[in-house]
């Protein structure tokens, strides 16, 4: 069986009709061989921006169920993506090319976001706030925001899609998920996915989450619709600087999570058979296109000639190549264009005095489709090239001589988004947690940068964006909050002692 003939089995047993992936513009490629799989129908911006409106009126209807019910929907979601983990997890590996274990790891992602929001559903409480005034009650209360928009990117093309709408479908409001051009297909049989939960629910509004499949334009048709209050975008930090504008102008609000620089720190006391297995997956894993990817190895001088030369055995002989094949530990790079940002990126740290091993485009019989060996770059300082984000499997090495040192170099980048530390000494742990510590939105002890579990808020800061998404708190931002005084007395005294008495 072809790859193509394996995702049209996929999308009919997940639901999505063969007619909607064979008459269309869109050019769908599989990165394991490069061979096209599929051709998507791009949406008009005209419908699109029907699609908009029909959310609206959905987001109108859909805030009056109670919360707990609108939980019930998020379950039954839940329910069929566990029905149908083996197919799209499949389904993620061949539009993206990560590994199967990945593959079925984002949809277990998706499956743990429902758990996560069914039970919320019925804790969206506000606080009871103490008055200055006697016979009053101060509270705020919670309501839905509004339409939602999802701009998602393709290296995560369902789990980012699944952070927004069990939150925003369980805080009240309606969802338009414009996908990644690169990763339509998973898109295609997540709404599928979607409506069957839909279906089993009953009375779900027309429109209450809506798939755009376009171009930049589609976008930023959400970006700049004053239907929609509120855009989660996923992207470059080009990306951003583009949407963020964009939303302040109108006034809406944004949860912006772009990219990641992320470092890890090896201290003297390191568990060095510990550090070494997590790098190889924080560095290595999904051919390094995850945001949270490892990118940067600050290592004291203790410990240097120690690390290093078993991390260059294991990048020297870590299987690389079809992600669908169980010893397979790297996957391709998604297209040529990151291929060549990979292969510039190494021209510029040679450029910068660095030692590289690795790297090289791996000849296979597939023109299109573009293998990488992982990339270990030990550079002297931290040049340009190392506070840049490239988006592949290059681990910049740097040495330390003292924690402060390590440090400076840590937080020496414009992003902000994960981090770790690996030592054995409770003081450098919690300096590093600290406030003089790790800048980024995510500060790790003893564990790698990549694999963040949905119970914690995911997000960063600085270029990053400073957005938050999954757990915690972050659904605060998909609703808007209001604080209530009730007055049970006769009297009108005024906050603050103000004295306005009338005959």
């Amino acid at each position: 069986m072809t790859i193509k003939q394996e995702v049209e089995s996929i999308l009919a047993h997940l639901g999505v009709s063969k007619s909607a992936c064979t008459s269309g513009d869109l050019t769908v490629r599989t990165p394991i061989t490069g061979e096209i799989i599929a051709q998507i129908p791009r949406i008009t911006p005209l419908a699109a921006s029907e699609a908009i409106a029909q959310a609206h009126l959905a987001f109108l209807e859909w805030r009056t169920v109670p919360a707990p019910k609108r939980g019930e929907l998020i379950r039954l979601l839940g329910e069929e993506l566990r029905a149908n983990i083996d197919s799209l997890g499949r389904l993620v590996t061949i539009e993206t090319g990560k590994l199967l274990s990945e593959g079925f790891g984002e949809v277990q992602e998706m499956i743990d976001i429902c758990t996560f929001a069914a039970g919320l559903s019925r804790q969206l409480a506000g606080l009871t706030v103490p008055s200055e005034r006697a016979r009053h009650r101060m509270m705020e209360t919670w309501h839905p925001l509004g339409v939602t928009g999802i701009i998602s990117a393709f290296n995560f093309p369902v789990a980012v899609w699944s952070w927004n709408t069990a939150l925003a479908l369980v805080c009240g409001n309606a969802v338009v998920w414009k996908p990644s051009e690169k990763t339509p297909l998973t898109a295609l049989a997540t709404q599928a996915i979607f409506d069957r939960a839909a279906a089993k629910f009953g009375g779900v509004p027309e429109g209450l989450a809506t798939l755009l499949i376009g171009d930049a334009a589609v976008g930023q048709q959400l970006v700049d619709s004053h239907l929609i209050p509120l855009v989660s975008a996923t992207g470059s930090t080009a990306m951003g600087r583009a949407v963020a504008p964009r939303l302040a102008s109108r006034f809406a609000r944004a949860i912006l999570e772009l990219g990641g620089n992320n470092a890890a720190i090896v201290a003297p006391t390191a568990d060095l058979d510990l550090t070494l297995r997590a790098i190889a997956f924080s560095a290595m894993g999904t051919a390094g296109q995850r945001c949270t990817t490892l990118r940067r190895l600050i290592v004291h001088t203790d410990v240097y000639d120690k690390l290093i030369p078993r991390l260059k055995k294991v990048y020297a002989s870590v299987n690389i190549g079809d992600p669908r094949e169980p010893n397979t530990l790297v996957g391709p790079l998604i297209d040529e264009r990151s291929c060549n940002a990979m292969q510039q990126a190494l021209d510029a740290a040679r450029a910068d005095g660095a030692v590289i091993t690795g790297g090289e485009r791996i000849n296979t019989e597939d023109p299109e489709a573009f293998y990488v060996r992982p990339a270990l770059v030990e550079i002297p300082t931290q040049t340009d090239i190392v506070k840049h984000e490239t988006f592949a499997p290059i681990l910049y090495v740097l040495k330390y001589s003292d924690l402060p040192e390590a440090l400076r170099l840590h937080n020496d980048v414009p992003q902000g988004l994960s981090s770790s530390i690996f030592t054995l000494n409770l003081r450098e742990a919690e300096q590093f947690l600290s406030a003089v510590g790790s800048d980024c939105g995510i500060a790790n002890v003893n564990i790698g940068t990549s694999g963040a579990e949905i119970g914690g808020a995911f997000g960063g800061e600085k270029e990053t964006g400073g957005g938050r998404e999954s757990g915690s708190d972050a659904w605060k931002q998909y609703m808007r909050r209001a604080t209530n005084t009730i007055n049970y007395g006769t009297d009108l005294p005024l906050a603050q002692g103000v004295s306005f008495d009338i005959d």
